[in-house]
């Protein structure tokens, strides 16, 4: 594949900061590609594309993580978190670089573009839970509130995603990528979607609305109330992914057997821990977030009332 020898295979652990560049860039290079060969299933097309872009690169990553670990001849979690916090921060990078991607797109598309492109992703979005009246209860709730039933339901939720991650992973080496760059396309298209018509419904009704903020201001005030929970939830997949890549390629290259296996597969599941650990902490962040940040709620509100305007 020529892309693979673009650059060299340690260029991405080397200049990581480049990777946001690269994940916005082959986002957009995905989202055309899939416009102009399938314009009719555009949205879940574009993942596809952009995934198989960026796997050239993760799996020479993986295979100099591979080789990291194979070299350590002692556990520790402080030899895990210097190996492997590489590798988290790329993922990091283009995960945001795909979930800018996405997010500016709904924003600057038409609407009717917007809707066709993005089809897959828009599907995802709850508009039930308009309950026909916009309340302004301030940025945060008067008390503060943990509500036990939301953080379950999150935290199963999360969870099928993040094991969803490891197995494909375990089973394909690097394909968790298609569903981390999904959840990113997702996340990406309906911040996006929701800052936009909140604005719009401001713009056409200017009395019924309680926020009167320009889109770019929307999500900039979204982005500052979710980003925490998200990078945190974030984390924990590309932990399971990471876990279940390295103990794939482990397998092809040692016998079950082996030191080197065990010892391998003895550091990604330590991983695969700290993934949980994230996946509970992410929980817990967004549904403290969910209950106490009032204003998210209210933004939620007004663009929901766009539809039955």
């Amino acid at each position: 594949m020529v892309l693979e020898h673009i650059f060299p295979e340690d260029w991405l652990e080397q200049k990581t900061k480049y990777a946001f560049l690269l994940g916005a860039g082959y986002s957009i290079l995905g989202i055309l590609i899939a416009k102009i060969l399938f314009p009719k299933d555009s949205g879940l097309v574009s993942v596809a594309f952009i995934s198989l872009l960026l796997l050239p690169e993760l799996n020479k990553i993986f295979s100099i993580e591979e080789r990291q670990e194979m070299m350590e001849t002692q556990f520790s979690f402080k030899e895990l978190f210097k190996d492997d916090w590489d590798v988290v921060k790329i993922y990091i990078f283009l995960f945001l670089g795909v979930l800018i991607v996405f997010t500016i797109g709904t924003l600057l598309l038409p609407p009717k573009e917007t809707n066709r492109l993005f089809e897959q992703q828009l599907e995802i979005r709850d508009t039930s839970r308009y309950a026909g009246e916009i309340m302004y209860e301030g940025i945060f709730a008067d008390e503060f509130t943990f509500t036990g039933n939301l953080f379950w339901n999150l935290l199963k939720t999360n969870f099928r995603v993040l094991l969803a991650c490891f197995l494909i992973a375990l089973l394909t080496g690097d394909g968790a990528i298609f569903i981390i760059t999904w959840n990113a396309s997702v996340w990406g298209t309906i911040f996006g979607i929701t800052a936009r018509h909140a604005s719009e419904y401001a713009q056409m009704y200017p009395a019924q609305a309680v926020l009167s903020y320009s889109a770019p201001l929307m999500i900039l005030i979204i982005f500052l109330i979710v980003f925490w929970h998200m990078i945190i939830e974030a984390i924990a997949y590309f932990c399971a992914a990471i876990s279940g890549s390295i103990i794939s390629k482990d397998v092809l290259l040692e016998k079950f057997e082996s030191d080197r296996f065990k010892m391998v597969f003895k550091f990604n599941l330590y991983l695969f821990l700290i993934a949980l650990v994230f996946l509970v902490l992410g929980a817990l962040v967004e549904t403290i977030v969910l209950d106490n940040v009032a204003i998210y709620g209210t933004i939620i509100e007004q663009s929901l009332a766009f539809f039955g305007a």
